[in-house]
């Protein structure tokens, strides 16, 4: 381990050295006109040879800019640009020394509405009003870097391992390539998938909902949304990418990317199939579709989950899956007004997991064990589309639908085993079970948005629709026997259970704005929403005589309905000036909730009806082009749910007998955000603070008695409070020269949770503190190398009260190194290394492991094909144990994992773009 560590430090004093022969570049950039500073104009140098990016910063405020170079001989073009401002460009015949160029005149554009573009002098950043663009020509990536890579390069972006986009500290939630979904709205395909090299710019705008795009309102959101513009020469044409591969063990993966572009139409093409874990259509440059390497967009869980677009892999969240997936998406635009987007997938997916979980049961007096063990092997299928439909009616009315459909179809086969003994491991009760469950699930739902403006300067109105239809059907067989210590007789069951359950939901909310001033609006809003559910139970035992389940069993089978309809009328205030904008509205809220349950033969009804108090708003202001403060808050009432107020007996576990309580009160709820970021483009550093916190008042808790075998039976209760409260930050800072790159970042979250409950009768209360910081850290030379660094903590302590324990707690470590060269020509080598390590976990799970994944690829037939060796986990320790700690229970628990495997793949490269020509017979590939 010694040589990595001197190489990392060679190279730490290769970058700062170069200090010392670092000159400054300064200035002061002002309108021709007025006089007056001109803030966010970007400045940067050329190479007067091949026009190469050099190096770029942005002015402050006061309109000055300092640019720290290193000496050179180099002629280089210093270039201002601004938004409706002519170009500047100055030439400099050599980098020997600091140079002072005083103050630069720029002067407006005459009559120019729209920005004023020259192409061959796109700035590598440009501040608009609500628009952050990245010129993405001017962030080197390696030549078959994904998008993800590309982000990665830009300053103030940020991936976390569990793949959060950040653009200075606020999250993304929205990823569009040329304005429109790319296979679902988180983007996570796009970024994933399509090449570096198509894009032109990166675009970050605030997240707005589709009502707000239409009618042109400020956006109520602090997260963030990247718009991928793509290249107008590779605007028409098409490309992609396949790949094969095939390991020890019997691993394989196969994954292909086609992608036709003619204009505004766009059709793309996924497919894959895999045995290792993976969603199978990443295409990282250095591990491909390997899950645990750096497809970080494509989220991959602790517990061993893995998943896309809404869309799971991984069975129960564990094991090993073999899943094939294909999809399709499409854009177009329909006439001159009718913008059409749409997508389908079908995934198939089956998991094998063994598991093992040990799990201290906390108790007023004294505690209990429970050991379990189980196997399963699910298989699932689904299919989700969706569409989107944006007609402009005129220019003062647009209209929106979107339709939306899933199906889902699983089968799951398990077979589970626990014990439970006391402080004496004296045993108190045993049990096993042998299941097979079917599910199959359909959901339908359409969001339209209807926008009018009129004559009048911000009087408009604004008619939102969202409507969800759900229907699942469950069957489970089961063959479980429970066993008590005492005199209790034992509980055996055989028998089929079948559920079906009818949920509808639908929200209309039309919004009516009228100007007061300038900056004012007074708003009107009527929201209605409704909701029904019907859900029924029906059990049949094993009739031994008849040799089938014909033995109806009431008391485990009901039927259980309820309707909830609820009136929002409210009046508010919008605020929308140029720097600062929100909204808040205040008004009552009527609901009537009907509750049915037929159990036993007894019809039961709860019908209540409310009148609640509701506030609901957010107000965003910024300061200067680089700082802004936003913070919204919600206060709202909510009635408990119909299971939860009705007598119905769930007798489902044979362990838990469940039972509503109809006294139930409803609770109060409160939400604040808060959040302030400054990021400064000049110094490429900035940082971003958040907090917030979510407030109950008359929880609705779980309370349950054990009886003297720990078979327990739990109804509901309001408590007085609970909490759910947070506090974080992150900072960072990057360093550009010519051809290196060094960046830092860290960060630290803080949680704080309160909740309360009640166990045999007595109120517990547990206070969890959660401390998470982080540092990570990137050096890189353009194209050669880069050298990524990673460190993250966990500490986990809770408080109980009322308990036989007063304390429980937990600390992680993890630590990352992640290394890739480019070197030597056609070569692409990969090493990720990281250990991990979980202090308190109980005896017989193993506490820490090391995952080293490494690769080796070679370009070769003009970089068309790509061949690599991949070794997965080459030390052969991965695991999956993991320490979980509750209000009312501390959980150990071990699941199957993937462990070392060899794979060898061949990628192959397609790009044809309109304009490109053949070289020998062969397409030219980049």
């Amino acid at each position: 381990m010694l040589k990595p560590l001197y190489l990392l430090c060679a190279l730490l004093f290769s970058c700062f050295g170069l200090a010392q022969s670092v000159i400054s570049l300064k200035g002061k950039v002002v309108d021709q006109t007025t006089k007056l500073p001109i803030e966010s104009a970007t400045v940067y140098l050329t190479a007067v040879k091949d026009s190469s990016l050099v190096d770029y910063t942005i002015t402050n405020k006061l309109g000055d800019f300092n640019l720290k170079i290193k000496k050179s001989n180099k002629e280089v073009f210093l270039k201002v640009s601004y938004i409706s401002f002519q170009d500047f460009k100055l030439d400099v015949p050599t980098l020997q020394k600091d140079q002072d160029f005083g103050t630069i005149e720029m002067k407006e554009v005459a009559n120019e509405l729209h920005e004023v573009v020259i192409k061959s002098e796109i700035p590598p950043i440009r501040i608009k009003k609500d628009t952050l663009e990245f010129n993405a020509s001017s962030f080197k990536v390696g030549a078959d870097a994904n998008v993800e890579a590309l982000l990665k390069q830009l300053p103030g972006v940020e991936i976390t391992p569990e793949g959060k986009i950040t653009v200075n500290g606020k999250e993304v939630n929205n990823i569009l390539v040329n304005g429109k979904p790319f296979f679902g709205k988180d983007g996570k395909i796009a970024t994933q998938n399509l090449p570096a090299e198509i894009i032109d710019k990166v675009q970050v705008v605030d997240t707005k909902t589709k009502s707000e795009q239409i009618s042109g309102e400020a956006s109520g959101s602090q997260e963030k949304t990247i718009n991928l513009t793509i290249q107008e020469d590779k605007n028409k044409g098409l490309f992609g990418k396949l790949v094969t591969g095939y390991g020890s063990d019997k691993r394989y993966e196969s994954s292909l990317l086609f992608n036709y572009f003619k204009g505004e139409r766009k059709v793309s093409v996924i497919a894959s199939s895999n045995n290792i874990n993976s969603v199978g259509f990443s295409m990282d440059e250095i591990f491909d579709n390997m899950g645990g390497g750096r497809n970080t967009s494509v989220y991959y869980n602790d517990d061993g989950s893995f998943g896309i677009n809404n869309m799971s892999f991984g069975g129960s969240n564990s094991g090993i899956t073999q899943s094939n997936l294909a999809g399709v998406n499409y854009q177009d635009k329909w006439g001159k007004k009718l913008d059409v987007s749409g997508n389908y997938y079908f995934a198939n997916a089956e998991t094998k997991n063994t598991n093992r979980t040990d799990r201290i049961n906390l108790l007023p007096a004294g505690k209990t064990f429970t050991q379990s063990d189980s196997e399963s092997r699910k298989i699932a299928n689904n299919h989700n589309s969706g569409f989107d439909f944006e007609y402009k009616i005129d220019s003062t009315a647009t209209i929106y639908v979107g339709p939306k459909f899933s199906k889902s179809f699983t089968r799951n086969r398990f077979s589970s085993r626990q014990l439970t003994t006391n402080e004496a491991l004296a045993e108190l009760n045993s049990s096993s079970n042998e299941a097979y469950e079917e599910n199959d699930n359909q959901k339908f739902g359409v969001e339209a948005s209807f926008s009018k403006q009129f004559k009048k300067k911000k009087r408009g109105m604004v008619i939102n629709l969202d409507t969800d239809l759900t229907r699942k059907n469950a069957f489970t067989a089961t063959n479980s026997a429970t066993l008590f210590a005492d005199a209790t007789p034992y509980d055996i069951r055989r028998q089929n259970r079948f559920e079906k359950e009818k949920a509808d939901y639908i929200d209309l909310e039309v919004r009516y704005g009228e100007p007061l001033t300038d900056s004012l609006r007074l708003s009107v809003t009527s929201e209605v929403s409704y909701k029904r559910e019907r859900r029924s139970l029906n059990t049949f035992d094993f009739n031994a005589f008849d040799d089938a389940y014909t033995d109806y069993n009431d008391e485990q089978s009901n039927l259980i309905k309820s309707k909830l309809f609820s009136y929002f009328p409210s009046t508010g205030i919008i605020l929308g000036k140029n720097k600062t904008n929100g909204r808040i509205n205040i008004g009552p809220e009527f609901v009537d909730f009907k509750a049915q349950s037929n159990y036993l033969g007894v019809l039961t009804n709860r019908n209540k009806n409310y009148v609640f108090p509701r506030i609901k708003g957010y107000i965003s202001h910024t300061i200067g082009k680089s700082k802004s403060i936003y913070a919204n808050y919600e206060f709202r009432m909510e009635v408990p749910e119909a299971g939860q107020v009705l007598p119905v007996e769930n007798l489902s576990n044979p362990l838990n007998t469940i039972v509503g309580n109809e006294n139930l009160k409803p609770f109060q709820r409160h939400n604040l955000y808060f959040s302030f970021n400054n990021y400064d483009y000049p110094s490429r550093s900035g940082y971003f603070i958040y907090s917030g916190f979510n407030l109950t008042k008359n929880s609705v808790v779980s309370s349950t008695v054990y009886d003297a075998n720990y078979k327990s039976t739990t109804t509901y209760q309001n408590v007085d409070k609970g909490l759910s409260s947070y506090l974080g930050g992150s900072w960072s800072k990057s360093y550009k020269k010519e051809k290196r790159t060094l960046s830092f970042a860290a960060g630290i979250n803080l949680n704080y949770n309160l909740n309360q409950g009640l166990t045999n009768l007595v109120l517990f209360e547990s206070r969890e503190f959660e401390f998470n910081p982080r540092v990570d850290f990137t050096w890189s030379i353009d194209e050669l190398i880069t050298v990524a660094p990673s460190y993250r903590y966990t500490f986990v302590t809770t408080d109980y009260k009322n308990y036989d324990i007063d304390n429980a707690k937990n600390f992680l470590h993890k630590a990352k190194i992640e290394i890739t060269s480019y070197m030597p020509k056609n070569f692409v080598i990969g090493s990720d290394f990281s250990y991990n390590y979980n202090s308190n976990i109980a005896g017989g799970f193993k506490k820490d492991f090391y995952l080293w994944n490494t690769s080796l690829g070679y370009n070769f037939f003009n970089k068309q094909l790509l061949a690599k060796v991949k070794v997965y986990d080459m030390l052969n320790q991965n695991q999956n144990a993991t320490r979980t700690i509750t209000s009312t229970a501390i959980i150990d628990a071990e699941n199957t994992v993937l462990k070392r495997y060899v794979m060898f793949s061949l990628t192959y490269k397609l790009e044809k773009f309109a304009g490109k020509k053949k070289e020998e017979g062969i397409m030219i590939f980049n």
